[in-house]
Formats: structure tokens, sequence, C-alpha cells
């Protein structure tokens, strides 16, 4: 009896002990961080960190999917609507063009056709605007002087120009620079910056002032520069 006595005693012990290590275990775990590095209250913020991190990429990836997406749309939708073949497609409008005619410096005699693009995409013009040469209180025009261009033309299907781009055409009045001989009468240039596609309504009217001598006027092509319309307008040589 006094053996098993004794083993119930080290068994109420043990037992006692193992209640009291659990006590502290549980008092310790409020106070020290205990709590965060067990299992039930570890594994929630460490999952819900992951979670958040697989969010983030996941949207962050799927923004750059969608963009790409939308920028390889947009580009097999429209392209780049600001290229030469866009132009040789899209004839240039009346109401997105700049027409301007001034003198050029050192050549009394010419004058220099300014077309410029105001549209935000490029468009195309004809090789050389339609110009006619009259008087501006005649009530017929058929018998306007029209001028000599380049002849053999061939090519692109139009003169390109860029948005925000100017196209100069050259026209020399009076190229031999006679004082006799003359067309009398006529102080107004007629300009339709496009022949090919432009209705007759869109001419422009420009006054050349009294006393302008016309004779076999030369006109070039459109060019990119001023100098290069000159080169143009110095071939001319059939009857537009």
């Amino acid at each position: 009896m006094r053996t098993c006595h004794n083993r119930n005693r080290t068994t109420v012990l043990g037992a006692a002990t193992a209640v009291l290590a659990l006590a502290l275990t549980a008092c310790g775990a409020e106070g020290t961080g205990t709590k965060e590095a067990g299992p039930a209250n570890g594994s929630a913020p460490v999952a819900a960190s992951v979670g958040s991190s697989r969010s983030t990429a996941s949207v962050t990836t799927g923004d750059a999917v969608q963009a790409a997406t939308v920028k390889t749309r947009t580009a097999e939708a429209g392209g780049n609507n600001d290229t030469d073949s866009y132009a040789y497609k899209h004839p240039c409008a009346i109401e997105k063009l700049s027409v301007h005619v001034t003198g050029r410096p050192g050549a009394p005699t010419q004058r220099v056709i300014k077309v410029r693009n105001t549209g935000a995409s490029a468009c195309g013009l004809s090789y050389y605007p339609r110009v006619s040469l009259g008087n501006s209180h005649a009530p017929d025009h058929s018998h306007d002087v029209l001028p000599l261009v380049p002849g053999g033309l061939g090519g692109a299907p139009a003169y390109p120009v860029h948005a925000g781009h100017t196209a100069y055409a050259v026209i020399d009045l009076d190229p031999s620079g006679a004082t006799t001989g003359t067309v009398p009468g006529i102080d107004e240039m007629n300009v339709l910056a496009d022949g090919d596609h432009m209705p007759n309504a869109a001419t422009l009217n420009f006054p050349l002032g009294s006393g302008a001598k016309v004779l076999k006027p030369k006109l070039g092509l459109y060019r990119s520069t001023i100098a290069d319309a000159v080169r143009s307008m110095t071939q001319a040589d059939t009857q537009s």
C-alpha cells in the first residue's frame, strides 16, 4: 500500500506541475509575444501577406497586359496616321489647310504658294495647285491665263503633307522679265490647293495688285522647301 501511495502522489505532483507550466505559458503569451509566434496566430498574418503580394502582382501584371493589348489593337485599327502611306489614301480637306500667297524677296515676278496642314494627320495633295490668273472684276473667267507646269509626272499617288508641315509651290508670272507684250488687266491669282480632289468652290483668290505683268507664267510642283519649289518651277514646260 505504501508503494502505491507514493505512485499516486508522484502522479498528482506531475499533473500539478504540468498545469502550472501550462498556466505560466498562457500568462507569458499575453505579455511576451509568444502568442504571435504560435501556429494559430502566426499563420494568419503570413497568409494575408502572401495573399496581398499575389493580389498586387496580379493587378500590376493585368494592367500591363491590358495596356499592351489596347496599344496593339489601336495600332492594328488605325496605325500611325502621320505617314506618307496614310497621306496617299487620305486627300487633304480644305478645312484642314491654311493657304497663303506671298512675294519672294529678290524675285519680283515670283509668288510663293504656302499650303500648311493644320490637321492632326498626314494628307495628300495633287502634285501642284491648280492656278489661274485673271481679272477680279471679270464676269467670265474662262479666258484666265493658265501657267505651264512640269511634264512627265508619275510616281506616288499624291504629294504627302505631314501634320503641321507646309508644302510650297512657286509661280513666276513673267519668267522672261518682259515689260511689253504682257497680258493686260490681270490683278488676281486663283488657287485651288488640290485640283484632283477639291471642288471649284474651294478656290481661293489672292490679289496681285494693279500693274502686275503676266506673260507665259510657270508653276512648279509642291516641294518641302522654297528653294526646291523654285527649281521645279524652272522645269515647267507643259500647259496645265
